[in-house]
């Protein structure tokens, strides 16, 4: 993928290596089971489910591990689960959005700061940072042979924005329409890599190399943390 994909720099993404591959399931897991939780067992009828179990699959964890969360989320008992959205502002004043689910918010907000203070930034108060984003869908469709007859389809389709990548395409959507042109993009038979409800950067920070290397030092601590779900910047 482009370095300057959407997907490749809005959202804090690495690759799972053997030892990390624990550490993505539970936080998966986790995913499943508050979205079962909030909206029913039915993958059919409720998409934030069915976009928690896709993650799932692309990472290979276990049918088993995915059906024991949703029996999980099914249940009677409250599993304790709560979601949190954290911002603040990382090193050379990048804007950070983290979100979190988590069993202990005063924990959490608690570690978290101390990860920012340490990285040289600051946890900042709600709102200090969602403005300079949009909540969208965002999609990463297989490209075709021809790709702008791809692209013009699926702007007829109710895309927001289409862009041309390496060997995908990548497709905003409005965040309440991202089920409905899923749907209709599987429909006709397009091949769906990736999709997820994401923060996107209204304008982006370009910063020198150091303090680079500080910038993602600090997005690793934080995506080191079995609570941190996603985290967003403007990098």
């Amino acid at each position: 993928m482009s370095g300057h994909s959407k997907w490749s720099t809005i959202k804090h993404k690495k690759e799972i290596t053997d030892n990390k591959r624990g550490q993505a399931f539970t936080k998966l897991v986790r995913a499943i089971t508050v979205a079962c939780r909030d909206g029913g067992a039915d993958l059919e009828s409720n998409f934030k489910l069915r976009l928690a179990v896709e993650k799932a699959r692309q990472v290979n964890m276990p049918k088993v591990n995915i059906d024991r969360a949703i029996e999980k989320g099914s249940g009677v008992g409250d599993h304790g689960f709560m979601e949190a959205v954290y911002e603040g502002f990382g090193p050379g004043g990048t804007a950070i959005i983290v979100e979190v689910l988590t069993d202990n918010k005063n924990r959490s907000v608690s570690e978290i700061k101390k990860v920012f203070e340490k990285g040289g930034g600051t946890l900042g108060q709600p709102g200090s940072v969602a403005f300079l984003f949009d909540k969208k869908g965002l999609m990463l469709i297989a490209k075709k042979e021809k790709a702008d007859e791809q692209m013009l389809e699926l702007i007829d389709l109710g895309a927001d924005d289409v862009e041309e990548r390496e060997e995908a395409v990548e497709v905003v959507t409005a965040p309440n329409r991202l089920a409905e042109i899923k749907g209709k993009i599987e429909a006709k038979g397009g091949s769906i890599l990736e999709a997820d409800l994401v923060y996107i950067p209204k304008s982006r920070v370009k910063l020198e190399e150091q303090v680079m290397e500080k910038v993602e030092n600090f997005m690793e601590s934080l995506d080191d943390m079995d609570d941190v779900q996603a985290i967003y910047s403007n990098l």
